[in-house]
């Protein structure tokens, strides 16, 4: 009787146990929102340093604007549907009037264009583009606007004091140079502050980190972030100031009229 009482004990604390860890997946999803999804729309200006294997450096200064299209209907406010971005570059000389614009779709591949000045061409990103240099730095297309949560197998393969660490696993290993990538999750804001790439041989060929992270409007923000690759020794840094939440921006804005004409009054 006592072993039996023991065992049923044993199996209602592992299954509290379980009930209390949200799976691979949950945990996912809230990191993908904390860090795509605060507020309802938003902007900051943006300061980018590319410092590359000889310690020579180049900057870019740039604004970005956000704006989510659908509600979930949660009572967390937060929202997880379709999104559309804005990237407007302010210098240096090489790159000023350039403009980046990302319509990112939940269920396919997200609609990219760029806009070069020196050109005047609007040149649309291919979906096989989205892992490839964006704007000459170490960030990737695809981690500007973030990566589709659905393009990954999710494994929670650790949990520490402080941290969810999972391992993600591309669903079309074709589609991406790298062949699992791992993320640590901060338990209680679900802001990622470090993800590490790895190719088939298992070597660590890229790596991200949040450095600072701050409170604004009440929403958790990664405020300077950076990504290395430890195969050409190149790194970027970004950090993002005036950051603002719940702006009121409108979708007309977000619209390829708006590459060759900047919106200079939200711009400011």
């Amino acid at each position: 009787m006592k072993t039996v009482l023991k065992t049923m004990l044993a199996f209602a604390a592992g299954l509290a146990l379980a009930q209390d860890t949200p799976s691979g997946d949950e945990i996912v999803a809230k990191a993908n929102r904390t860090a795509h999804y605060q507020g309802r729309d938003g902007k900051a200006k943006v300061s980018m340093v590319i410092q590359d294997s000889q310690g020579r450096q180049r900057t870019r200064e740039f604004t970005i604007l956000r704006l989510d299209l659908e509600a979930e209907g949660d009572a967390s406010g937060t929202f997880a549907g379709d999104q559309k971005m804005y990237v407007y570059f302010e210098r240096p000389a090489d790159v000023h009037k350039t403009a980046y614009l990302v319509h990112k779709h939940v269920g396919k591949d997200d609609d990219r264009w760029l806009y070069l000045p020196g050109l005047n061409l609007v040149k649309r990103i291919a979906a096989s583009d989205k892992r490839t240099s964006f704007v000459g730095s170490d960030f990737f297309y695809e981690d500007v606007s973030g990566r589709n949560p659905a393009d990954d197998n999710h494994e929670l393969v650790e949990t520490t004091d402080t941290y969810y660490v999972l391992k993600n696993t591309p669903k079309d290993p074709k589609s991406v140079e790298f062949a699992f990538y791992k993320v640590w999750i901060h338990k209680s804001s679900f802001i990622p502050v470090k993800a590490e790439y790895y190719d088939a041989a298992g070597q660590k060929i890229r790596e991200g980190q949040a450095l600072e992270v701050q409170q604004i409007q009440s929403f958790p923000t990664v405020t300077k972030t950076s990504m290395k690759d430890l195969r050409s020794g190149s790194a970027t840094t970004i950090s993002y100031t005036k950051v603002e939440y719940n702006v009121g921006l409108s979708e007309d804005l977000f619209t390829e009229r708006y590459l060759r004409n900047p919106p200079r009054a939200q711009l400011r």
